[in-house]
């Protein structure tokens, strides 16, 4: 698809006003559809920094005896996703297993800063916020909305946006980090 830029305002993440979206592909052909941030040239390339439109989701084992175990990799057939599929469908909302991650589309009902119960998940800290539990040959599952802003880079090439992966990612991050540091982003 083209990078001509989409202009669309999100029910789904309260944004009012109208933002650039850009559609952006990993190796495998995923795609996903994110809001242009920011775009970093450096090197005779157009670096993007980019939000997703869905709201991005984890998903992670849950122990009864130990804490939650987030699941890194999954395929996008695997069973489990299926079932979450179905109880998110009891809520209106729909998984899409789009490059990245995995994302909810519908309408979130938006947690109140007050009412929200934080829970570290990961040995990283990072804080996350149940959307929905299940259970799948005895084992239960979570999906969890990070509450740290979902950051995805790209590259722009020849009207196209690519996800920036593996060592390419390792490389550029700290030095769009830094240019971003610089426009006080």
């Amino acid at each position: 698809m083209n990078i001509q830029t989409n202009f669309m305002s999100s029910p789904n993440n309260s944004r009012k006003e109208e933002v650039p979206t850009v559609l952006v592909r990993d190796t495998k052909s995923s795609e996903l559809l994110c809001y242009l941030e920011q775009i970093v040239p450096l090197n005779n390339i157009d670096y993007v920094l980019l939000t997703p439109v869905d709201t991005p989701v984890s998903l992670f084992l849950l122990n009864e005896d130990s804490d939650p175990e987030l699941i890194k990799t999954i395929e996008s057939q695997e069973p489990v996703l299926d079932v979450a599929d179905v109880v998110l469908q009891e809520h209106d909302l729909r998984l899409i297993r789009s490059a990245v991650t995995l994302t909810v589309s519908g309408e979130l009902d938006e947690p109140e800063p007050e009412d929200l119960e934080e829970s570290e998940l990961d040995e990283e800290s990072e804080l996350y916020e149940l959307l929905v539990s299940f259970r799948v040959n005895n084992k239960e599952y979570g999906l969890y909305i990070p509450l740290d802003p979902f950051f995805v880079v790209g590259k722009l090439i020849e009207g196209q946006a690519f996800l920036v992966e593996g060592e390419e990612f390792d490389n550029i991050q700290p030095v769009i980090e830094s240019e971003l540091e610089e426009r006080d982003f």
